[in-house]
């Protein structure tokens, strides 16, 4: 069942009731109780009453946590959120099956695929959901709500990771999707109505991928839970879940996800459904074994250059036998530990510029009307003070200016951001949103030599333009002119 209607919400079709979604609400003014002060103050507020330090101690990466909250105030906020009523208007932005709505049904342990082709039209959506007890899936809704892009581009400055996030929509007395766990860190917010959730130990902890999970190797849940209006539910990637609806109560509810190993709206919760599934491309991914897969390769090269003995040669035919012996492992680990004792000591230097890049060219833009994007005021003065106007939105990169076959190629200071980041395609299929790399002529960047000023932009709340650690007057002029331009600096 879905939420009792009022008078004059029922159809009568061949005699029979019909009941349709709700009418949408005339907007209400909805006080907020998420504080956007800064990113750290929403994502305590988010999980309030519970601290970040106890969360991040306690529970991320390692169990689930649930939050129960009635107050009225954040139960009216969730539903500003996202709400059932909001369906019809939203079916009128040309969305399509399998790219923006999944229609799902779970019957004996198994996933129904319900989706019609093309275009998704309201009536027929919501058929679905009323004659097969249809779970309606809306994937990545901060693309159209702006509350949604307004609460993501915040946490995605706060992980330092994308977030994602998908809408679930399911009738009373129905479950969507099968047992599975996802490769996502995963916030559930119920919206309207409540849910019940059952979670199992992880098979795979922190796992890096997508499964299902047969009902016989479930177990017993370790966590049996029912979701409330205002309710907020945690657990780590790998954890085990389902959940249905109980009879006479509807429910809706998002899931910000995020530290996805892969684009989660392919894979997480379409799995093996979507057409797409092909196109996916590993996406901002925040292990550590991904951090030392970016950055080693440039470390090792560079370590190479002053070092002899990482260039001289393998033993010879080492190559040729079928199992390395155990004294070559031994020379390995040698020079795997000079490594260590390197970057330990300060003397070697890891650069992170693909996953820098990779987030900054995927994330949401910044949450403001689009003239503010443009420069701000007048042009700055050498005699002005400036400060930088998107600090969380910008990130600066050590990398070669061209990508050449020379031995000594020259370095660049590369600013990046994304003002220019288009809110209509985050989490996405259709590939990154900024910059294609170094060898952008368009990309903005300076000399390694202004790597100093930038830094100390990037600490300073206000800074005199003379103060920048450059040359002199025209080198601190032409920085600051040339952030201003990009509409990443403004002069108090």
């Amino acid at each position: 069942m879905m939420p009792k209607k009022s008078r004059g919400e029922v159809k009568r079709r061949n005699g029979a009731a019909e009941e349709t979604v709700p009418p949408k609400r005339a907007v209400e003014e909805v006080e907020c109780p998420l504080r956007f002060h800064s990113p750290a103050e929403l994502f305590a507020s988010l999980i309030a009453p519970l601290s970040p330090e106890q969360f991040f101690v306690e529970h991320w990466e390692q169990k689930p946590v649930h939050l129960r909250r009635d107050e009225p105030g954040l139960s009216r906020y969730y539903r500003s959120l996202f709400s059932l009523s909001d369906l019809p208007d939203l079916c009128a932005h040309d969305l399509e099956y399998y790219r923006d709505v999944n229609v799902v049904r779970c019957i004996n342990g198994k996933k129904k695929v319900l989706n019609k082709a093309g275009k998704v039209k309201y009536p027929a959506l919501n058929k679905l959901i009323m004659q097969n007890k249809a779970t309606v899936q809306f994937h990545q809704p901060q693309r159209f709500k702006d509350e949604l892009w307004r609460l993501q581009e915040q946490l995605e400055s706060f992980f330092g990771a994308l977030v994602g996030s998908n809408v679930y929509m399911t009738p009373g007395d129905s479950q969507g999707l099968p047992a599975h766990y996802d490769d996502v860190e995963v916030f559930i917010l119920q919206l309207e109505g409540q849910k019940h959730w059952r979670l199992y130990t992880p098979t795979v902890p922190l796992a890096s991928d997508y499964s299902l999970v047969p009902e016989d190797q479930l177990g017993s849940p370790t966590h049996d839970i029912l979701l409330q209006v205002g309710d907020l539910l945690y657990f780590p990637r790998g954890t085990i879940h389902q959940a249905n609806t109980l009879p006479g109560h509807h429910s809706t509810h998002l899931t910000l996800s995020t530290y996805q190993n892969i684009v989660e709206c392919q894979v997480s919760t379409l799995s093996f459904c979507c057409p797409l599934l092909e196109m996916m491309k590993c996406l901002c991914c925040r292990s550590w074994s991904d951090l030392l897969l970016d950055v080693l390769p440039g470390f090792l090269s560079e370590s190479s250059r002053t070092d002899t003995r990482l260039r001289q040669g393998m033993p010879h035919r080492i190559l040729l036998v079928r199992c390395i012996i155990f004294k070559f492992w031994r020379q390995m680990a040698a020079h795997l530990r000079h490594l260590a004792d390197k970057l330990e000591a300060g003397t070697g230097e890891m650069c992170s510029a693909s996953l820098k890049r990779d987030f900054i060219m995927n994330r949401l833009p910044p949450h403001c009307p689009e003239e503010q994007l443009n420069p701000v005021g007048r042009l700055p003065q050498l005699q002005d003070t400036v400060c930088l106007t998107f600090r969380e939105h910008m990130l600066l990169t050590v990398e070669p200016k061209h990508r050449t076959t020379d031995e000594s190629p020259e370095m660049a200071v590369f600013v990046l951001h994304s003002l220019r980041n288009q809110r209509s395609r985050h989490m996405m299929s259709e590939g990154p949103q900024g910059s294609e790399g170094p060898e952008d002529e368009e990309g903005l960047h300076f000399p390694l030599s202004h790597l100093g000023a930038l830094q100390q932009l990037q600490r300073g709340e206000q800074l005199p333009v003379t103060d920048l650690l450059l040359p002199g007057p025209e080198e601190q002029l032409s920085l600051v002119v040339a952030l201003w331009s990009e509409s990443l600096l403004k002069a108090l």
